[in-house]
């Protein structure tokens, strides 16, 4: 089964794609390939094998737009595959502190100052 990128789209509340999603290669998230069996080992080494390994001691989180979800059901056989977009947000800040961070320029004809914005 599947659907269409238009239908996907379509069903969004908030659509959020853009190219540089795609500059990068996605995270890979492998969930259940933990059996023993051959067949399992090798779709994980065959998934694991088409996207590159990441340090994570160097890996830039900018970077990870994207992530792949991949799941298997051992009494199916069957794979689930889920595509998510990635977004990095601050935490720990105030409110107005974020949307500058984010890029987003908030109204700011009430205010006096910057100082009451952060």
């Amino acid at each position: 089964q599947y659907s269409l990128i238009k239908d996907v789209v379509s069903s969004l509340k908030r659509h959020r794609m853009h190219e540089q999603q795609f500059t990068h290669h996605p995270l890979l998230v492998l969930s259940n390939f933990g059996l023993q069996q051959i067949h399992v080992k090798l779709m994980a080494s065959m998934f694991q094998n088409m996207f590159p390994s990441i340090n994570v001691h160097k890996v830039n989180l900018n970077s990870i737009k994207r992530c792949l979800l991949v799941s298997y059901d051992a009494e199916t056989q069957l794979l689930d595959f889920r595509h998510y977009s990635v977004k990095v947000v601050p935490v720990g800040v105030s409110k107005g502190l974020k949307k500058l961070l984010q890029e987003k320029f908030p109204n700011m004809s009430r205010l006096e100052d910057i100082s009451e914005l952060l």
